[in-house]
């Protein structure tokens, strides 16, 4: 049946309401952009909502490396309440750990302070093409379907769907097809962290610390444990090749393989934890089908580990399930391909740039099947910077691609895909957008003016320079 479309205008779209989506919207709004954020889900914040700390904020070193938007949502969580805040590991990094559901009215307040116009049950259905620029979005909701018009258009919907449909290539997994897993994460309350660290001090062959020249590496396990225990927060990693993990799973206590049990704090007040550990491999996310039937047998994992860590891990005798992330974690599906795209090389080597748009520090993460993970740092402990040429699509005028779905090698992605780095490559597509519609070719985000870019991402906080 032919319908009539609606039809909206904006100066700026972005697709996909996660952290990057977040950033991009804030940053194109309060620089007078009248900026839409379309979202899929009931909810806004992504993986700021799930339970995970924000990865990447921090160096090894302690230093922060990304300010602005990030900043001014947990200066917003602080004032609400609840919000802990960066926590070592002993390990690697360096988290700053939140309460999702203080972070949910976090989120939705930062949003809406800037006048972004939020429309969520929305998908992204087709773009409107003329030439290699994007002059309109087909949206699909319950209203039907609107056009949404605008010169630049900001892709973080994770997958890379509105870049792939404007045509720019994708990348995907590697030659061997495979997936970093999915997860659910799930939470528990009525902790007992002193147990909990005083078990890790006990028995520290079970848990995975002095990974980094920057965090214990001249420390024994037990003394990381110690410093853990000083600490004060259940910030452990309990890894999948420790005799805990692998008793349980011979006994079949634990019902998966498993890299790890991460364990991280979000809520001082109600003892509660977050735990990051279920996994099925090698399922591309984008066929709908199969993530759908990933999320029965994710839950049954997490139901299996609830019971585990009641039975068998000190400080959980009495701790309860809590709560599920509204959503399966999806850590790789499609890379969108650039004008430049980030490298592993770059990352390792904290690399630094003039033309860098923000920075990431997150170390090369990169899960597989069973007990396996991928785990290099970042050279020095330091921070890599993130080129502004990742965030343009290639072969397309007006699309920026951040978040999940940047320009990287696998790799790079590994480091690059934590919510630290994807905010700070929303925040500079956002500020990105609103200086090429007032430029002479509005729409054009290759003509952007990199000093113009920098030194308004600066201005509203950002961190270009002076860290590691």
């Amino acid at each position: 049946m032919a319908q009539r479309l609606k039809q909206e205008n904006y100066d700026v779209v972005v697709v996909g309401g996660g952290c990057a989506g977040v950033a991009a919207a804030v940053s194109a709004a309060k620089n007078g952009a009248r900026t839409l954020l379309i979202e899929a889900g009931s909810m806004i914040g992504g993986e700021l909502i799930t339970g995970l700390p924000v990865d990447g904020a921090l160096n090894a070193r302690g230093e922060w490396i990304v300010g602005g938007v990030l900043k001014e949502i947990l200066d917003e969580h602080e004032r609400l309440g609840g919000y802990i805040g960066p926590v070592k590991d002993w390990r690697l990094i360096w988290y700053v750990c939140i309460d999702p559901e203080i972070m949910k009215v976090a989120v939705s307040n930062v949003v809406r302070r800037h006048g972004v116009h939020v429309w969520m049950y929305s998908f992204a259905e087709d773009v409107v093409m003329s030439g290699n620029e994007v002059s309109g979005l087909v949206v699909l909701n319950k209203r039907q379907r609107t056009l949404v018009n605008s010169r630049v258009y900001i892709d973080c919907s994770g997958d890379g769907d509105l870049a792939m449909l404007a045509g720019a290539e994708t990348m995907v997994s590697n030659d061997k097809g495979e997936f970093q897993p999915l997860t659910m994460l799930f939470r528990m309350s009525g902790v007992d962290s002193r147990r909990l660290l005083q078990f890790c001090v006990d028995e520290p062959q079970n848990i995975a610390v002095g990974e980094s020249e920057w965090m214990g590496a001249d420390l024994t396990p037990r003394q990381c444990a110690e410093k853990l225990y000083e600490q004060g927060q259940p910030a452990v990693f309990l890894k999948g090749n420790g005799p805990l993990i692998q008793t349980g799973i011979k006994t079949g206590d634990l019902k998966y393989e498993t890299a790890l049990i991460g364990i991280i704090p979000v809520s001082n007040e109600r003892g509660e934890v977050s735990v990051n550990t279920t996994r099925i491999a090698n399922v591309d996310a984008t066929d709908t089908v199969k993530l759908s039937e990933a999320f029965g047998s994710l839950v049954d994992q997490v139901w299996s580990c609830v019971s585990f860590m009641r039975k068998r891990i000190p400080g959980f005798e009495n701790a309860h399930f809590s709560g599920l992330a509204h959503r399966v974690g999806i850590r790789e599906t499609r890379r969108i391909v650039g004008d430049y795209v980030l490298t592993g090389d770059d990352v390792l080597n904290a690399r630094k740039r003039e033309d860098g748009i923000g920075k990431g520090a997150h170390h090369i993460d990169i899960h597989q099947d069973g007990i396996k993970q991928v785990r290099i740092p970042v050279r020095h402990g330091g921070s890599y910077d993130m080129p502004y040429d990742m965030l343009v699509a290639r072969g397309v005028k007006n699309v920026y691609a951040a978040g999940r779905c940047m320009s990287a090698d696998r790799e790079a992605h590994g480091s690059a895909r934590v919510m630290g780095p994807c905010m700070a490559q929303g925040e500079a597509a956002g500020l990105g957008s609103v200086i090429s519609i007032r430029s002479n070719d509005p729409g054009n985000i290759r003509n952007v003016p990199l000093r113009q870019l920098r030194e308004g991402l600066a201005a509203q906080g950002a961190i270009l320079a002076g860290t590691n």
